[in-house]
């Protein structure tokens, strides 16, 4: 079983610096022409994908609509658990202002936004679940910064969990109990200027 990691292309509040969390910004231009990079990086290469999934926000939706249709897959319907972190209150603020506001640890602070334990729990509850129903399978999954970067750092908390760039690819394959990672956060496609370079 092989599932492919996607965040979703750029939006404005990206660019700006906001936290989105679950208000549903879409993708803008430059977010849509990311997504399509990465289904021609998908199409070239030689791993073979069976369906895809997002949450059911815009921008990831939209991403994974983009790569479905490239690659002809079947898009199934949204999954709820892959909604990115609430951040309550602090949606639409930048992040320099939370920084300003609460320090460089506002992240894990108290200040109405979803706990990073309750986080991880939804992310590695939906991987348990695509496990079981689709042990044979392999899925490509769109969703936010935020979710995996905890999904991340439960499966392997021994590493370093990097920004999670938009449009980044991470590849775990299913190797007895373990998710061996493939493919790590890897962006290079939106930097690739030769057509049917394959990318590891």
């Amino acid at each position: 079983m092989r599932i492919g990691l996607i965040r979703h292309g750029l939006t404005d509040w990206n660019a700006a610096g906001r936290i989105q969390g679950q208000i549903d910004i879409p993708l803008n231009d430059e977010g849509r022409a990311q997504a399509s990079r990465l289904a021609e990086r998908l199409a070239e290469e030689p791993y073979e994908w069976d369906f895809a999934i997002s949450s059911g926000l815009l921008r990831a939706q939209e991403t994974a609509e983009i790569i479905a249709a490239r690659l002809d897959l079947p898009l199934l319907e949204a999954d709820v658990r892959l909604t990115e972190r609430g951040f309550g209150p602090l949606e639409g603020m930048r992040i320099s202002e939370l920084v300003e506001r609460y320090g460089e640890d506002w992240s894990t602070q108290d200040n109405g936004q979803e706990q990073l334990q309750a986080l991880g729990e939804r992310a590695l509850a939906f991987m348990a679940d695509l496990e079981a129903k689709y042990p044979e399978q392999n899925i490509l999954v769109v969703t936010h910064g935020g979710l995996l970067a905890r999904l991340y750092a439960a499966l392997y908390a021994d590493r370093q969990v990097e920004r999670i760039g938009n449009l980044s690819l991470t590849v775990l394959e299913k190797n007895g109990e373990l998710w061996e990672s493939l493919v790590y956060n890897c962006t290079k496609h939106l930097s690739a200027e030769q057509p049917g370079k394959l990318y590891r």
